[in-house]
């Protein structure tokens, strides 16, 4: 029987569920939470000034929450973007020819993967080996010591020996694409392409599939070169550690190899690469290049595309080739930099690679206090280098990097463009499936970025803008500058600057581990870094020593 009170009991009972749980959904926070926020921001409001702050965070929220129901593609930048002007006299110079080198075919395999690409590219133009018997030669080296080192995320084997074939074919036409024609490569799991999962090395990517090619891989491909693998980044380009283990240092398989190119960095001092490609934010090219013994560049902001590739700071990424030697390291820029239409921070830059003999000529800044604090065993062997410097010719002019920046706050240009960029990933709390959940983790860094001000964050670029410019100032007038690779604040610096740096090793300590020396240059100038480099490293072997467990 109907009960008209029980009735308008029920109904009342509904409408005061609805509303509350309309007034809890569209006012997630009172004053009390506001009052509690201001502590993290280091800010202090009276009652008063709260109380009238509610409704308007409130309304801020609900804005929030629809721009955030509206999908954005993940390679959208956002508006304000940071860009570094040529200087005139680099945009006249023109583009040189690298030669290649002359060398008979080794007999054994193994000497054959450790060749530097100005070597394997001259017996593939020269019809001596072929890039299908190349690429065979570095496919069994991974199938043998990747359980081992942990540095492939995906083999990409049949295009390989597609890409390898197709190589040889257009080599027996009378078509050569250039010095990277039928070499292999491989490639950091950051960069898309459409055939083949890009994981970003994070459990929340493993099965993801991006219907885009990244520009890096596409000027390979146009360059004639064969990609073997996508290799291991730490999850989300932090660290060695990803959903499949920790990538191997091939000098000590008790370390990692250092990140988050980690996979780069150990397959080609491993030889199961002939060159690969990296990724740098924050010293993730150097930091492996440097506990692997590889030569690492870094090329200025802007000179190499980032479309295609994860992003963990739209304002500070770099992509680079890391390889056995300068000279490689050259050859690979060569093919990979220039503008493709989709990354509207890049420019066009002539690459001067001259095949010097001494240094007279050269203008060579130094990092003098950070030389003379470091008492390591890096420190010993970079005075080596130090003193083949000035044997060479070289004359070294003492520097100090800017002291009065505030270096500490800097840390939030990166964290927020993150947390930007993996918002949808925070949303939906799919970060807690990541492998590492400790406080200094990927996962931790990118939850903290929710509570980062946009205003902190405005003012950390202005302070940065004043780094800028004081930092080029400094380095005007200098060919290249020499630094400790991990000495004081260089990293950072140079980093949030934009400079180009070339890690190169110059020793081992008594682990017999590798240690480096970084080379610094001025904005587009990575010519005058890389010809540098090769006349160091055509005195001293380091770039040459292979670790003894994959040789």
């Amino acid at each position: 029987m109907f009960n008209k009170k029980n009735f308008l009991f029920v109904l009342t009972a509904v409408f005061l569920f609805f509303s509350f749980r309309y007034v809890v959904e569209t006012s997630l926070f009172n004053s009390k939470d506001i009052f509690s926020a201001q502590k993290i921001l280091g800010i202090n409001f009276n009652k008063h000034e709260i109380d009238t702050l509610n409704p308007y965070l409130n309304r801020n929220l609900e804005s929030y929450n629809k721009m955030r129901a509206t999908t954005l593609d993940i390679f959208i930048e956002p508006a304000t973007s940071f860009e570094i002007k040529q200087q005139p006299s680099i945009q006249l110079e023109a583009e040189t020819v690298i030669t290649l080198e002359k060398i008979e075919l080794p007999k054994k395999e193994k000497d054959i993967a450790y060749l530097s690409v100005y070597q394997l590219a001259y017996l593939i133009k020269e019809g001596v080996l072929t890039s299908e018997e190349l690429t065979k030669i570095y496919l069994k080296r991974i199938k043998k010591y990747n359980k081992n080192l942990q540095a492939v995320i995906t083999l990409t084997e049949d295009l390989a020996i597609k890409q390898a074939k197709k190589a040889d074919e257009e080599l027996m036409r009378g078509v050569y694409r250039g010095a990277l024609h039928g070499i292999p490569y491989g490639i950091k799991d950051l960069a898309a392409h459409p055939n083949f999962p890009t994981t970003w090395g994070a459990e929340p990517y493993k099965n993801q599939f991006i219907n885009k090619k990244a520009t890096v891989i596409k000027k390979l491909e146009e360059a004639g070169a064969v990609m073997l693998a996508k290799l291991a980044s730490g999850a989300l380009a932090r660290g060695d550690v990803w959903y499949g283990g920790k990538t191997k240092n091939p000098w000590d398989l008790s370390m990692g190899s250092s990140g988050s190119s980690a996979g780069s960095a150990s397959a080609t001092a491993a030889g199961l690469v002939g060159f690969s490609i990296g990724t740098e934010t924050l010293g993730s090219i150097v930091s492996p290049s440097t506990r692997c013994g590889t030569t690492g560049l870094r090329p200025t902001y802007g000179l190499v595309s980032r479309y295609g590739f994860m992003s963990l700071s739209w304002s500070m990424d770099k992509i680079g080739p890391i390889c056995r030697s300068a000279k490689d390291c050259a050859l690979v820029l060569k093919s990979i930099k220039g503008v493709d239409g989709f990354d509207q921070t890049i420019q066009n830059a002539p690459l001067v690679f001259n095949d010097i003999n001494g240094l007279k000529k050269y203008r060579i800044g130094y990092f003098k206090n950070l030389f003379d604090s470091d008492t390591t065993e890096g420190g010993v062997n970079n005075k080596k280098t130090l003193n083949l410097i000035k044997n060479l010719g070289g004359k070294l002019i003492p520097l100090s990097l800017p002291k009065n920046a505030p270096y500490d706050v800097f840390d939030i240009i990166l964290r927020a463009e993150a947390g930007a960029f993996f918002d949808e990933l925070i949303l939906e709390r799919k970060d807690s499936l990541m492998v590492q959940q400790n406080q200094k983790s990927r996962a931790n860094s990118l939850r903290q970025s929710r509570f980062i001000p946009a205003v902190e964050y405005i003012q950390a670029n202005r302070h940065r803008s004043v780094l800028i410019k004081d930092v080029v100032s400094l380095f005007k007038g200098f060919d290249v500058i020499i630094s400790p690779t991990f000495g004081g604040k260089q990293l950072l610096i140079t980093n949030l600057t934009g400079h180009p740096a070339l890690s190169i090793p110059n020793g081992f300590n008594s682990n017999n581990t590798p240690t480096s020396i970084t080379v610094i240059g001025n904005y587009f100038d990575e010519g005058k870094m890389l010809s540098f480099a090769n006349l160091i490293q055509k005195e001293t072997d380091y770039h040459n020593k292979k670790p003894p467990q994959f040789y």
